[in-house]
């Protein structure tokens, strides 16, 4: 049975990889986007998924956006929290905007979408809801204060929640990928990159199948007894209990 997903950040990277993954599941997919217009009507060209454009730290917009696909298309069962930026250096030297630009696209995000979704989901009584972390947000990452506090927060905020929504058949789970080859890693000096792969136990760089194909793992409605989990998918570069 297909049903309607939305996955914020979903025209690039891994979230293109999860939009991909889900449509082939048989799911009327949606893809947000905050700013790169060409980039998402190449996406939109290129699988055939459509792309809404909000911004996912913006309550009123993520709203707004929220409504407008379940009226064009219907309610929204899945939703995957991917959208994130970094904005990286050492706190000492780190302004406000930079602080309060990663935190409110990486983990206010999630409350915005959640907050707006949930309701509906506890009426109809399903929902997969799959957020995405990181390894520097299990492991902490020097120069990442922002980014490593935004993505442990979406930890913790996963666990509460899934507490939360678990007897209306609503799952919450989070995801953690290390280092994977996309836009953003590949603009991480080169010699800097050979030294992060060299710390990953199986030698080479994530890709996003192996994200995305966790993600559909998580949203299948037959895995309804998971929830409050976290998948670390790092090629063993850190393993969390």
């Amino acid at each position: 049975m297909g049903r309607v997903a939305v996955v914020t950040g979903g025209t690039r990277g891994i979230g293109e990889a999860i939009c991909v993954e889900l449509k082939n599941m048989g799911h009327q997919v949606v893809a947000n986007y905050g700013g790169n217009d060409q980039a998402a009507k190449e996406f939109t060209d290129r699988t055939g998924i459509p792309a809404f454009k909000f911004d996912v730290g913006d309550y009123d917009a993520v709203e707004a956006g929220l409504k407008q696909i379940e009226s064009d298309f219907g309610p929204i069962d899945i939703l995957v929290n991917n959208a994130g930026i970094t904005r990286d250096g050492v706190l000492a030297k780190m302004n406000c905007d930079n602080w309060n630009a990663v935190l409110d696209t990486n983990l206010k995000s999630c409350y915005n979408t959640c907050h707006t979704l949930v309701p509906g989901m506890r009426d109809r009584k399903f929902g997969r809801i799959i957020n995405i972390s990181s390894v520097n947000g299990q492991a902490g990452q020097y120069g990442q204060v922002n980014y490593t506090a935004a993505k442990a927060g979406i930890l913790g905020f996963t666990k509460a929640l899934a507490l939360e929504t678990a007897k209306y058949g609503i799952t919450v789970n989070a995801i953690a990928p290390g280092y994977v080859d996309t836009e953003m890693v590949r603009a991480v000096p080169a010699d800097v990159l050979e030294k992060i792969v060299r710390r990953i136990p199986v030698g080479r760089l994530g890709n996003t199948g192996d994200i995305s194909r966790a993600a559909g793992f998580l949203a299948d409605e037959q895995n309804s007894f998971i929830t409050g989990a976290t998948l670390s998918i790092n090629g063993g570069q850190f393993m969390a209990n």
